[in-house]
């Protein structure tokens, strides 16, 4: 289930913050007007959408905006839940038979791990399962890659654009150097654009394509899990012996609090009991 990732927003806010907190303190309210330069802006923006036009075709163009929304989600995968749900398919299939796991799919929304099981279930051999689920791993990797490339491309294309916006204040700056009295204001100018396009680059371009990145890894550990514990469904696995197995995935935080969780539920059963 995707929920809104709060840190993201939150990270840039305190970014853009941080560096208006720097301005005014350094210059007061005068300072920060100084740091708006409406041309500064025009050439870095239009420039950084002019260059991935170039670089990218109209299909790819169209799924920046898909790319974006997604930084703003959070992926929710609840492994200690995931590993209690293969235990529960291979008591059943080692108790009934492999074919009674179609019913204990209707309560399953993850769709890759559907597909794990019903490919089980056909007596496909471990090996192909394995290949088979591989490959799609594959190929949402390269699927997020390419959307990733966008925002990539972006975090290197502003800061090379804001130096051709210095480059161009800085031509100006020269052809009108028989008044000593416009180099300050002209240079200030003409550095604007560099601080726009870094600004860009390292607050909000490079921190979404490495959270991109961070959220696709994250992605594809989650499935390899279901992998072995679809196989270990597959082949007869004891599932006390499969759960063992899948809770080497688990950090040591994960694996204490699946431990007492347990215990509370061993307590609360045995009170039930008495």
């Amino acid at each position: 289930m995707n929920k809104r990732d709060f840190l993201t927003p939150i990270g840039i806010t305190i970014g853009f913050l941080m560096i208006m907190f720097g301005i005014v303190s350094s210059g007061g309210m005068g300072g920060f007007v100084g740091f708006i330069q409406g041309s500064s802006v025009l050439i870095v923006l239009g420039g950084l959408v002019a260059a991935l036009l170039v670089n990218f075709n109209i299909k790819q163009i169209k799924t920046t905006k898909n790319v974006i929304q997604e930084v703003f989600k959070q992926n929710e995968h609840n492994l200690a839940e995931l590993i209690e749900l293969f235990e529960r398919l291979s008591e059943r299939a080692r108790r009934e038979g492999l074919l009674a796991l179609e019913n204990e799919l209707e309560e399953v929304d993850d769709p890759y791990i559907k597909k794990g099981v019903l490919l089980a279930i056909d007596g496909i051999e471990p090996e192909v399962i394995n290949d088979i689920m591989n490959a799609e791993i594959d190929a949402m990797e390269d699927r997020h890659y390419r959307g990733r490339l966008i925002i990539e491309k972006a975090g290197e294309y502003a800061p090379a654009w804001g130096m051709v916006g210095t480059l161009i204040g800085l031509i100006l700056m020269l052809q009108n150097l028989e008044d000593p009295t416009t180099l300050g204001p002209s240079m200030a100018v003409a550095l604007l654009t560099t601080f726009y396009g870094t600004v860009l680059a390292n607050l909000v371009f490079t921190p979404m394509a490495g959270k991109l990145e961070t959220k696709t890894n994250e992605e594809v550990f989650i499935k390899q899990v279901i992998i072995e514990g679809v196989i270990g469904v597959q082949s007869g696995q004891n599932p006390r012996i499969l759960k063992e197995k899948l809770s080497a995935f688990l950090s040591n935080k994960e694996k204490n609090k699946k431990e007492e969780l347990e215990e509370e539920n061993f307590t609360e059963e045995s009170f039930n009991e008495a």
